[in-house]
């Protein structure tokens, strides 16, 4: 059977259980708060969200529902993991990818594989393209593709991806208008260039907080 359309809610919610598992294994599978904290971080999600408690646990029955999470028994609090790889039918290297499309929308293929640093590490940009276009061409007895393609935007030198787990997608709305991409159309690429430096600071910043964190050190900046 189909797997039904899910809510950006349980994407996000899924999608954070997808990534602390890669990222936190000391620290999973999750309670129910860390998902919340997962899902409302301020730092690698797009859009930001602010869930509350009852809409996590909700999102999280559901994914029950869809043998999609499983709930831990034992220990003072219920902890959920996610099943995602075996109800989808991929390989760890393609869900990293989805999971990283459902927490931080649409993104070019060169920035997922700066984004999956902690997840899976790509040999290069055409291993991140060749799992793209496979989840792209999933046939329909397997479920039907799990990926698109966006039309490259003007001025833009990379397509971006995004995943179809919530259902078709309003092209149109995830492309920005052509006048937002003037600024880009200068022969130098000098805008297109600017755009993945940027992506990759906001990466080392995310790593580096993390590592303080796990050090118990003060982030950068911080007293």
């Amino acid at each position: 059977m189909p797997l039904r359309p899910l809510t950006p809610i349980e994407a996000r919610v899924l999608g954070t259980l997808m990534e602390k598992a890669r990222t936190v294994p000391d620290s999973y599978p999750l309670t129910l708060n860390a998902v919340v904290s997962g899902a409302n971080q301020k730092t690698s999600r797009e859009p930001l969200m602010q869930l509350a408690d009852a809409q996590a646990q909700e999102a999280l029955d559901e994914l029950k529902h869809l043998s999609l999470v499983f709930e831990s028994s034992g220990g003072r609090a219920a902890r959920y993991e996610h099943n995602f790889n075996r109800v989808l039918g991929v390989p760890d290297q393609a869900a990293a990818l989805l999971g990283l499309l459902m927490l931080r929308g649409p993104q070019t293929a060169g920035e997922l594989r700066i984004n999956s640093e902690r997840w899976h590490r790509f040999a290069d940009i055409s291993s991140v393209e060749a799992f793209l276009d496979e989840l792209q061409e999933r046939a329909e007895d397997k479920g039907g593709p799990l990926v698109l393609r966006l039309p490259r935007a003007p001025g833009s030198r990379e397509s971006r991806w995004a995943h179809l787990l919530c259902g078709p997608l309003d092209e149109a709305a995830l492309n920005p208008a052509p006048q937002a991409f003037a600024a880009e159309s200068a022969p130098s690429g000098l805008a297109a260039r600017v755009e993945a430096l940027e992506t990759e600071v906001r990466t080392l910043r995310d790593q580096l907080r993390t590592v303080c964190e796990q050090l118990g050190l003060s982030h950068p900046g911080q007293g």
